[in-house]
């Protein structure tokens, strides 16, 4: 499982001209899900974000997590961080889960994030949607997590 956390202060998704997860501070979470992964990966990636440090202190230094700072995140399903791009000039997703194990996985994070951030703060996409997103990128800081050692 991959996590590509862009640090915002503010982000928004959209899907068909609605608009269906608005945050201010916090976090947008790309989530990719591979073959193999399973429920610890997403309870393991979900303690890993809440707890990430990357949110400044009153001395200019990355050491308040979003739970710190009382921010909020939305997280999107993003089956394309599995491309592969060896070969040729298409990439091929051979190694995205498909939507039948992606979709429950991604749910789990969901679900273990609102545990720990509350149910208010987590939005979300809309799972295999063509979305629109917008973001105020807060840095820039990018990260990627995964679970996959």
């Amino acid at each position: 499982m991959k996590a590509l956390i862009q640090r915002v202060s503010e982000a928004s998704v959209e899907v068909g001209g609605a608009r269906v997860a608005e945050i201010g501070q916090g976090f947008l979470i790309l989530l990719g899900v591979k073959h193999g992964d399973g429920p610890a990966d997403a309870e393991k990636l979900a303690r890993k974000i809440s707890a990430l440090r990357i949110f400044q202190d009153e001395q200019g230094l990355m050491n308040k997590s979003v739970m710190d700072i009382g921010g909020s995140v939305i997280v999107v399903s993003q089956f394309t961080l599995y491309a592969d791009t060896k070969k040729g000039n298409r990439p091929s997703f051979v190694d995205a889960a498909r939507p039948e194990l992606a979709e429950p996985l991604y749910r789990e994070l969901v679900r273990q994030l609102r545990l720990t951030l509350g149910e208010s703060r987590v939005g979300t996409g809309v799972f295999g949607a063509e979305m629109k997103i917008r973001l105020l990128n807060d840095g820039p800081v990018t990260i990627e997590l995964c679970t996959d050692g």
